[in-house]
This record gives C-alpha cells, sequence and structure tokens, in this order.
C-alpha cells in the first residue's frame, strides 16, 4: 500500500472523531509534529480504558505492581501518562535515530521486550535490519499483527497507520 493511500486511512478516523472534512483532516494531522501524531495515532487504536480492561488504564498503560493508578482516572491524567510511557520509550530507542519513534510506537502495544529481545525471544528482525542499515523493512514491521499466534485485521490496519505516519525513508 502506497503512503498516500495509509495516510488515507488515518485521516478517515481523524474526520470521523474530530468531525472535520477529509482535507482539513489529512491537513490538520500531517501540520502536527510527530510527536503529537503519535499520540493521536495511540488514542485512537488503544481507546480509553476502562475499569473491565485491568491490568490496563488510561490509553493502554499496564499496571506495574507497585503503581496505583484506577481506572477512574480522568481523560487529562491519561493523556498525560501516555506522553510519559512514550517519551520514555522514545529515550529506548532514541540510538535509532529516524526510527526511534517508529519503534517507540510500535513498543507502546507489543512490548519494548518483542523487539529488544527477552527471555525466550531473540531480538527482533526489525531491529537488526534496522540496524544493518537496511531500510526495506516494512514486512518486518507489518509483521508484528499477531494475538495468540492469529492474525487481527485490526493490528494490521494498525501496523500500516503508524508506518505510513512514521516511516522516514
Amino acid at each position: 500500500m502506497r503512503v498516500r493511500s495509509k495516510l488515507f486511512v488515518l485521516c478517515l478516523f481523524c474526520i470521523s472523531c474530530l468531525r472535520l472534512s477529509a482535507q482539513d483532516g489529512r491537513n490538520l494531522l500531517l501540520s502536527l509534529p510527530p510527536f503529537e501524531r503519535a499520540i493521536v495515532c495511540i488514542k485512537h487504536f488503544e481507546g480509553l480504558h476502562t475499569w473491565k480492561d485491568y491490568p490496563y488504564v488510561g490509553y493502554g498503560h499496564r499496571l506495574l505492581p507497585e503503581e496505583r493508578f484506577t481506572a477512574a482516572m480522568t481523560e487529562r491524567q491519561a493523556d498525560s501518562l501516555l506522553r510519559t510511557d512514550l517519551m520514555k520509550r522514545l529515550m529506548i530507542f532514541k540510538d535509532y535515530g529516524k526510527d526511534a519513534l517508529l519503534l517507540a510506537v510500535l513498543s507502546y502495544n507489543v512490548g519494548v521486550g518483542r523487539l529488544l529481545g527477552y527471555g525466550k525471544y531473540a531480538k527482533s528482525r526489525l531491529l537488526r535490519k534496522i540496524e544493518l542499515g537496511d531500510r526495506n523493512f516494512y514486512r518486518e514491521f507489518i509483521s508484528f499483527c499477531r494475538y495468540k499466534g492469529k492474525v487481527l485485521r485490526g493490528l494490521v490496519k494498525r501496523r500500516k497507520v503508524e508506518f505510513a505516519l512514521f516511516y522516514v525513508p
């Protein structure tokens, strides 16, 4: 899928969420700084979690044992928590230069360990390709679309939108 058509998909959700015309939605989204685009993207795909989504609160924040956040947090608190989490992930991937935000957004959904490796998981093929300077990693990025071994259409869509928004050639 070409980048232009991927941006169109993201613009559609901006139009529906913000009640804007197609051109206004696209212009608004593209006018945002990359970090703000990442916030909008994550908010759209994660949604605001409720008490039924335990152990997740806010926009997909997984509670750690020492944390005392509740699902009763305000949207403002959830936004602040999302920004803090995304910034931490951005710092983890800062050595990846222009791909740092792309990796941070991906790790927000799949976890840092799935990319960097942990336990039974080796470092991802995506990171190995980036480290080798290979810019042809679309397939590796899109491959992070499985849940319990099954490919989910919603995750495929999410990956395509993320790639369109944050891939820098």
